[in-house]
């Protein structure tokens, strides 16, 4: 199944992919849009381009395991994503994500400017990484 995960932020949303065997995760892009109505569409856009049949939005929690300040707003994100395209859309933990992808990006070398404009979308990997494994262990 192609699985789309989002990354989404107030600045920045990172999109990320995979194959239809789910093997693989690849960053796909990060749409600096702030309206949501508009980003939402974009991502819908850029989901029926990648023949999507499933979305995977991460979910801000707190360590602990309740839900961060931002979890609201992902979750009507999510929730305005199906009512556009009609592709089934889950809620991810993303727990520790950004800063996973920070680190990746110091172990490559990657700085500056790119850095600032490709972690969102190494964020929705790791997101999607997760899923993935999820999805494979509860078969």
């Amino acid at each position: 199944m192609v699985i789309l995960a989002v990354d989404y932020g107030d600045v920045r949303t990172g999109l990320a992919v995979c194959d239809k065997s789910e093997f693989l995760a690849s960053p796909v892009c990060v749409f600096t849009e702030r309206n949501s109505d508009t980003l939402a569409k974009l991502i819908c856009e850029k989901a029926k381009e990648l023949k999507v049949e499933e979305i995977a939005v991460g979910l801000p929690k707190n360590m602990d395991g309740s839900e961060g300040f931002r979890a609201d707003a992902c979750k009507e994100f999510a929730q305005k994503l199906y009512e556009i395209s009609g592709i089934n859309t889950v809620l991810r933990d993303e727990r520790l994500t950004t800063v996973s992808a920070h680190k990746i990006m110091n172990m490559t070398d990657v700085r500056g400017k790119k850095r600032k404009n490709t972690v969102d979308a190494v964020a929705a990997v790791i997101i999607l990484e997760d899923y993935i494994a999820f999805r494979k262990n509860n078969r």
